[in-house]
């Protein structure tokens, strides 16, 4: 055989058969196929929201509605803290401490750690009442005490799942299974971002420890990758990898950065793969993030009453510092902002997890810096258009744990059926309790809020439909809020 004829033959493979079959039209049959099945926009890299620039996929978009808010600012407190000593004040609970919990609690019911017959646990602090709202509140957080008439206290959140990652998952993503887009995500994808030179979705961590469930609760999921949060840290380089490396100055970086870029859009015209287009963007984020992410993330700018108001040092990555540094990102446009501080999972099996100990720490070290950003927010107008968001991923048990048998120590184990979290600003209602637990705060007993309808509220406030912010993935218009459970926004928590 004529060995250029057998070249040719042999360069015909399958997948060029494939890629050069519609040349003409400028599709190949791969994307024919597809187009058929997932729709025209989908099969081109749309997003499936009208109107977004293809070429800047974070571009500011227009909610559905209008907007109550504009940027979230979540505080959770990895390992979730124990409602019953900080926001539950239940006297038939004290009355009946150390009985056996009554048996129609326990019916079907399952503990990560708890076994036999556990006995009830009265609250172990003072509680007092604050603002002219009268919210009522542990001795353990005065400082948010002095900013009760901001908060929004939600009693009765329930979530189905009672080990930590998963219930992580399905707090952030919706889902308690990995690979879903996270909350900031979603957003970035429904509203783009007001930030041109930073991330729209950032992410801090208190001591550099992260949750359970992993990165996953700020990943982006089957959403193009350019929505995923982007984590920065409060010592050393605030993003890593996005400084030039030795030898290479910015001149030079941007005649590279063109190049590739050049070579990136030749290949998103052939292929229509929206990856290419989120290359693109992020490469000129990462170009312009070198000037404005060292500023923006330098706590030393601001004056020395501000530091002590939040109780912040500079370098340190503490929870204040976390709560410093979100203020200054969402006066800079960034829509979301992430705090994840380690250390609330007060099992009671030694002094770094139990309630008379541990608890009190962590109190300290988070009830001054979130009241400071609380106040700060709103001295600076910032308040009624950023939604300030804190808790866990559940509660704790009403009975004690008291793991191996072993008393030495004082703790609770998860508890899902329900627990509190807190909102401020935003337009939610300021010294507003919602929802009620039982005598012994074991269920929700009104107005019970589950963890897919708060992420319904949440996107509500930002002016976001969370049934028709959907993506198209395997066969479903995914939601945020899932797509097997009808959710609901709470309207009464609404100012």
């Amino acid at each position: 055989m004529d060995p250029n004829r057998y070249a040719n033959l042999t360069g015909l493979t399958r997948r060029t058969f494939l890629g050069r079959v519609g040349e003409g039209l400028g599709v190949g049959l791969g994307s024919i196929a597809l187009a058929s099945l997932m729709g025209e926009s989908h099969a081109l890299g749309a997003t499936g929201r009208e109107g977004r620039a293809p070429t800047n996929p974070l571009a500011p978009r227009p909610p559905h509605f209008r907007a109550r808010a504009k940027a979230v600012i979540s505080i959770h407190l990895a390992g979730s803290p124990s409602q019953h000593e900080l926001f539950e004040n239940k006297p038939v609970l004290t009355k009946h401490h150390g009985q056996p919990c009554p048996d129609e609690y326990l019916k079907g019911e399952q503990f990560a750690f708890i076994k036999g017959h556990p006995t009830l646990l009265r609250c172990l602090y003072d509680f007092q009442r604050h603002g002219t709202s009268g919210m009522e509140m542990s001795s353990l957080l005065p400082h948010l005490g002095s900013v009760a008439d901001e908060l929004c206290m939600l009693k009765a959140v329930k979530t189905d799942q009672f080990n930590h990652a998963p219930a992580q998952l399905l707090l952030w993503t919706g889902d308690a299974r990995f690979g879903h887009p996270s909350m900031g995500s979603w957003l970035t994808y429904g509203l783009g971002s007001e930030a041109n030179d930073l991330p729209g979705f950032v992410v801090l961590v208190s001591g550099d420890k992260t949750p359970d469930a992993g990165k996953s609760v700020w990943g982006s999921g089957f959403l193009p990758s350019v929505h995923q949060g982007v984590q920065c840290r409060a010592s050393g380089a605030p993003v890593l990898y996005v400084n030039d490396p030795p030898g290479i100055d910015r001149a030079a970086r941007r005649r590279m950065l063109d190049a590739v870029n050049d070579l990136n859009r030749i290949e998103a015209e052939r292929s229509r793969d929206p990856e290419t287009l989120t290359r693109i963007a992020q490469y000129e984020l990462a170009y312009r993030m070198q000037m404005s992410v060292p500023d923006a993330m330098d706590i030393t700018r601001e004056p020395p009453e501000i530091l002590e108001e939040y109780g912040a040092v500079p370098g340190q990555g503490s929870i204040a510092s976390s709560c410093l540094l979100a203020r200054r990102l969402v006066e800079r446009g960034v829509r979301f902002v992430q705090i994840f501080d380690w250390g609330w999972d007060g099992h009671g099996t030694g002094p770094n997890d139990d309630l008379v100990t541990q608890l009190p720490k962590k109190c300290g070290e988070m009830d001054r810096p979130v009241a400071a950003l609380i106040r700060d927010l709103k001295r600076r107008g910032l308040l009624d258009e950023t939604l300030v968001t804190w808790g866990g991923e559940f509660g704790r048990t009403p009975v004690a744990e008291f793991r191996d048998g072993k008393k030495d120590f004082l703790g609770r184990d998860h508890h899902p059926h329900a627990f509190t979290m807190l909102m401020a600003g935003g337009g939610v209602k300021g010294g507003f309790t919602y929802g009620e637990t039982d005598d012994l705060g074991y269920f929700a007993t009104k107005d019970p809020i589950p963890v897919n309808d708060l992420q319904a509220t949440i996107l509500h406030l930002l002016g976001l439909d969370h049934q028709r912010l959907t993506y198209f993935h395997s066969g479903l218009n995914q939601r945020l809020t899932g797509v097997t459970k009808p959710s609901r926004v709470h309207e009464s928590l609404l100012a």
